[in-house]
């Protein structure tokens, strides 16, 4: 593991990146703004490396973009109805940042700030330990919440994703890590990629594309991944959920207990034989397949990102939960504890 400074903010404070590699030759590149990875090199199946997330050559990108690439998202994942919720008897009104929704967290959410970090080593691997305190009335939320984000590259070639947070006031929290994942390092889009989801229901959606009342079963429609399937055999199809999210930007209730680590998805690419299984003890699982990554943004090496460059698999807790009492809670409390994990298991395929 090592550790160089990666530039400065418009304000003036320093951003350090970090380096992790394992004996297997997985590399991944982390920066302390936003907990955003940077790069994430994995062999594939003749050992030849390759970067296989979407991201940029310096600060500088990460600090314009508006897609999160490669960040935490927080304190809330996904949208929230209205930029509003009641709470406690209270109603708080959040930064509107989506039309007149709010979004991944608000106008600066967690992706677009510098946190505390170190590095460590432990029998568990090497890793990044982020810290930040998002204080009461930030974006809109109640409480001053402690959030700890740990991420471990171990040698079973294992990416642990472990998150934590405390709050000296009754407040809502939903996490989750918003890297773009293409398995043949951007040589094509991802519709080749074909993936599984461990789910047999999915949340509609309306056209603002905030969640309806009705849980679907995925049976003989497009979002049936209980089998794997080509992300690009049904996105293009004349489903109105696709057309309301231009592909699939929806949430899986996955087949799991509550707070089990259980496999969530796993994406494969024929073309170079890599594997991506995604565990987590989350109840939801996001698939976006970037539909709105705009093709003018120039990525690594001048690369151009447009829609379906990379695809996300957010473990989260499901949209607008604070207006959905029959969601899972994403109540938080004093002398609580948030917990969450998800785990990257990288393989590859002959």
């Amino acid at each position: 593991m090592s550790e160089r400074p990666y530039g400065e903010t418009p304000e003036g404070i320093p951003v350090t990146e970090y380096t992790l590699t394992n004996i297997q030759g997985i590399e991944m590149k982390v920066i302390n703004y936003g907990c955003t990875i940077t790069s994430l090199i994995v062999p594939d199946r003749d050992g030849r490396p390759d970067d296989i997330v979407l991201g940029f050559d310096s600060l500088e990108g990460y600090i314009a973009s508006i897609h999160y690439y490669g960040a935490i998202i927080g304190r809330f994942a996904n949208r929230i109805a209205d930029g509003r919720f009641v709470h406690d008897g209270h109603e708080y009104t959040l930064a509107k940042n989506l039309n007149h929704h709010h979004l991944h967290g608000g106008i600066k959410g967690f992706d677009k700030v510098v946190w505390q970090s170190r590095g460590f080593e432990n029998d568990g691997g090497m890793g990044v330990e982020f810290q930040y305190l998002s204080h009461d009335g930030e974006e809109g939320y109640p409480g001053n919440v402690l959030i700890t984000v740990n991420y471990i590259l171990n040698h079973n070639d294992e990416i642990i994703l472990d998150y934590k947070a405390t709050t000296d006031k009754k407040t809502i929290i939903n996490l989750t890590q918003h890297s773009y994942f293409n398995l043949n390092g951007g040589k094509d889009n991802i519709l080749q990629h074909e993936l599984l989801i461990n789910s047999d229901h999915f949340l509609m959606i309306d056209k603002s594309m905030i969640p309806t009342s009705e849980l679907k079963d995925v049976a003989g429609t497009p979002f049936n991944f209980e089998y794997p399937k080509m992300i690009g055999r049904d996105i293009g199809g004349h489903d109105v959920q696709l057309k309301y999210a231009h592909g699939y930007d929806h949430s899986w209730l996955l087949d799991k207990n509550a707070d089990e680590l259980a496999l969530a998805a796993t994406l494969y690419d024929p073309s170079t034989g890599r594997v991506l299984d995604v565990f987590t003890t989350e109840p939801g699982l996001q698939l976006y397949t970037g539909n709105f990554l705009d093709d003018e943004v120039k990525g690594k090496n001048g690369r151009v990102y447009g829609p379906y460059a990379g695809l996300c698999l957010e473990t989260q807790h499901f949209p607008d939960s604070p207006h959905r009492p029959e969601f899972p809670s994403v109540e938080l409390s004093p002398g609580e504890e948030y917990r969450s994990k998800t785990i990257w298991k990288f393989s590859v395929r002959e």
